[in-house]
């Protein structure tokens, strides 16, 4: 399987995936209750990964005209 297709699950896995596992209000983080901030913190992160993936993808790649 092709990096970008990883990194483009990464935030399907981290939002939907791992949520049921870290269901917690107890711990603030910021003082945001913890589920809040899993979630606005994968936010964060699929913006930095579609950046990543942006810039990885060979059909980006100037002077190409395919």
């Amino acid at each position: 399987m092709k990096l970008i297709h990883i990194l483009g699950a990464l935030p399907f896995i981290g939002m939907l995936g791992l949520l049921p596992l870290i269901n917690q209000v107890t711990p603030f983080v910021l003082g945001m209750p913890f589920i809040l901030f899993w979630i606005v913190l994968w936010v964060v992160l699929t913006s930095a990964i579609l950046a990543l993936i942006f810039c990885i993808d060979p059909a980006n790649r100037e002077g190409d005209q395919s």
